[in-house]
């Protein structure tokens, strides 16, 4: 088990945890939730090693292999699968002796290092890495591309990938929702509920710790307080306990007051001094109950818009995409839809099918490919870019994107445009002091949100365009959000994968996918039911299409003769020929059935001896497999392993051939 004693943590002179004790149990899957900068990296810190206590005693066992997501930007051109498989390093660590062993020729170690290859899963190791990668919302075609072609969000997604291939005892988690879809979400979720060690994630996502936690790890004024449930279950037992806290502390106050009484009127009587000092001495020794006062949290609200246009926007048959080098690469065809004042649209759909790519055209910053796009009179679009740098300057601070805005806008935006009124409304979102002069570029990913949330703000928009608004937003912030949303006037578009605020917010579904925007029939569980099935279906026709692929193309060792390939390319058809009699017609078709017999008939024979070989293997490694269940010399042992792994690389080839055979078969049927 974990257990912390007395623990103190400190970041400079900060103390992030004093005293602090706790238990966690084997198999217990944690959610460590406070506030921002309240703790919860830095105890991450100590789980993993590159931390040490200031105080106290820390433990956890030494033998408990740990997994954990790699911070740094992955800049390598090794292929996505094998950069994942490396995850595994007990798989890694295995081949390496294994290599070792070989060169020097001991025997002894090779069959130790062939049977732990087995014990770690050496034979499906590669699907392993394949399936994680896919899970996580990558294509087929896309599993042997260069790590460092991706963008840094999906570089980050293979760095998840290769934690979870990591075999471990413990794995700790710090905002893996961060860089992923809704249906990657629901992928995920999915796995780590079948994860069978111990698990403390750090997450601002309350239904995917609701998902995947059974305890909750709460960090508040430097303390830690274990509760036995997920999130959900944390909330009511924390709000159970402030009501009691805060009724014992106006107990106390009342009791205070009496004293406080007591003492003012007798503290000067001859008579009574004695009693009077005994109360203050009472007072001095009681041990005060803390005033229960939340934190101070950061809300802010929409302002009302200036007018409301109806419909906000008329879209007729368009076509939304993007274009490359010249050429248009149409995603979503067909589009008619109209937005209406005060309608919530939450805008559904797997990876890659188009949501970012229709919101960023309706707020202007990818042009329309075909169709008409209309805008209502008066329309004021305020937009939340999923990178939230498409829309700020990374070395330009809070205060001069303020006023730019204020100079774009003019003096009809109705809004205080002086240096000091934009300091005093920048201080409302908790940019105070020198934080308005500091550079964008070095803020944090929840700083830059809040700095776009307050430029939105401070335009009066009337249609919100929101793409993945929560990425860096704490518990509390989209909490805040979700109700300035609630209290919003005008209409609002949501890309997001916090099924939270979908739920919050939205009362209508778009669904984007398959080229179309179509209305979701549906709540938000139907529509994970939907993801998974979609994922589902999405990856059997990449695979088909690879399968296909690779048919079409024979491998040099065991090329098809060109008759037959031609057979198969234009299969023979029992068609009538005009000008002859039907008896002439049988006999052409029987020798076009004659000629396709001998076309197909070296297929058939390659799959008849690829079927015999594949059973002379089976037994041969029968065989094998008897020998080394009896006691043999290192050197036969050694051999035995070697020729065992032959055979299964062989029988892997000979499988992927009487596919490609059996194909060809059925298409010249």
């Amino acid at each position: 088990m974990i257990n912390l004693k007395n623990v103190t943590l400190r970041r400079g002179t900060k103390v992030l945890l004093d005293q602090a004790s706790v238990t966690l149990n084997p198999g217990e899957k944690v959610g460590l939730v406070g506030r921002n900068g309240a703790g919860k990296s830095t105890l991450f810190a100590l789980f993993n090693g590159t931390l040490h206590e200031d105080g106290g005693d820390f433990e956890m066992p030494k033998a408990w292999r740990m997994a954990q997501v790699a911070q740094n930007m992955p800049e390598t051109d090794q292929p996505a699968a094998e950069f994942v498989l490396e995850g595994d390093t007990r798989l890694a660590e295995l081949r390496q002796r294994l290599v070792a062993a070989e060169e020097s020729g001991d025997g002894m170690e090779m069959a130790h290092v062939y049977t732990d290859l087995a014990d770690a899963g050496d034979h499906d190791a590669l699907p392993r890495a394949e399936a994680l990668i896919l899970g996580l919302g990558f294509r087929v075609d896309e599993l042997n591309n260069p790590v460092n072609s991706f963008s840094g969000g999906w570089r980050m997604r293979l760095q998840l990938a290769r934690a979870l291939m990591c075999p471990s005892d413990i794995l700790i988690l710090d905002e893996p929702t961060n860089h992923l879809d809704l249906d990657a979400l629901v992928w995920l979720e999915a796995w780590l509920q079948r994860y069978a060690g111990t698990m403390i994630v750090i997450s601002h996502d309350r239904e995917f710790l609701d998902a995947v936690t059974d305890v909750t790890l709460h960090i508040d004024h430097a303390k830690l307080t274990r509760y036995g449930s997920n999130y959900s279950g944390f909330e009511i037992l924390r709000a159970q306990q402030m009501e009691l806290q805060q009724a014992s502390f106006a107990k106390q106050q009342d009791k205070i007051a009496h004293l406080q009484k007591f003492i003012n009127r007798f503290k000067a009587q001859a008579s009574k001094a004695k009693q009077a000092q005994s109360r203050v001495k009472a007072l001095e020794r009681m041990e005060k109950v803390a005033p229960l006062l939340a934190d101070a949290e950061f809300t802010f609200g929409f302002k009302e818009p200036n007018n409301l246009p109806n419909p906000m926007l008329a879209i007729s048959e368009a076509s939304f995409g993007y274009t490359v080098e010249g050429d248009t690469k149409p995603i979503l065809q067909g589009v008619s839809k109209s937005v209406l004042a005060g309608q919530r649209i939450g805008i559904l759909g797997a990876n890659g099918q188009g949501k970012s790519t229709l919101v960023k055209t309706i707020a202007r910053t990818m042009p329309l490919l075909a169709g008409t796009l209309t805008e209502g009179k008066g329309l004021n679009i305020g937009y939340f870019a999923q990178q939230e740098l498409d829309v700020l300057h990374p070395n330009d601070n809070p205060l001069e994107h303020m006023i730019r805005l204020a100079k774009e806008l003019g003096p009809n935006s109705g809004e205080p445009s002086r240096e000091q009124d934009l300091r005093n409304y920048l201080g409302t979102f908790n940019f105070s002091g020198d934080m308005v002069k500091q550079a964008v570029g070095s803020m944090s990913g929840g700083e830059k949100a809040r700095l776009v949330l307050a430029m939105i703000v401070w335009q009066r928009p009337n249609l919100l365009l929101l793409d993945e608004p929560t990425n860096h937003l704490d518990l509390a912030t989209r909490e805040a959000l979700s109700m300035a949303l609630n209290e919003f006037e005008g209409t609002v578009m949501l890309v997001s994968h916090d099924r939270a605020l979908l739920r919050a917010v939205c009362d209508e579904f778009w669904m984007v996918g398959r080229g179309k925007v179509e209305p979701f029939d549906g709540d938000l569980d139907d529509y994970q039911k939907y993801l998974l099935e979609e994922s589902k279906r999405l990856r059997e026709v990449a695979k088909n299409a690879a399968r296909d692929t690779a048919v079409s193309v024979p491998t040099p060792a065991a090329e098809i003769p060109a008759p037959v390939v031609a057979a198969v390319a234009a299969p023979v058809a029992t068609i009538s020929t005009p000008g002859i009699s039907s008896a002439e017609q049988r006999k052409l078709d029987a020798q076009k059935r004659q000629q396709l017999a001998a076309q197909t008939r070296p297929l058939k024979r390659e799959l008849e001896q690829n079927e015999q070989r594949m059973a002379s293997i089976e037994a041969e490694k029968s065989q094998l497999e008897q020998q080394l269940s009896s006691p043999l010399p290192p050197a036969e042992i050694a051999e035995a392993g070697r020729r065992l792994k032959a055979l299964s690389d062989e029988v892997s080839s000979l499988e992927e051939r009487w596919l490609e055979l059996t194909h060809l078969l059925e298409e010249t049927a």
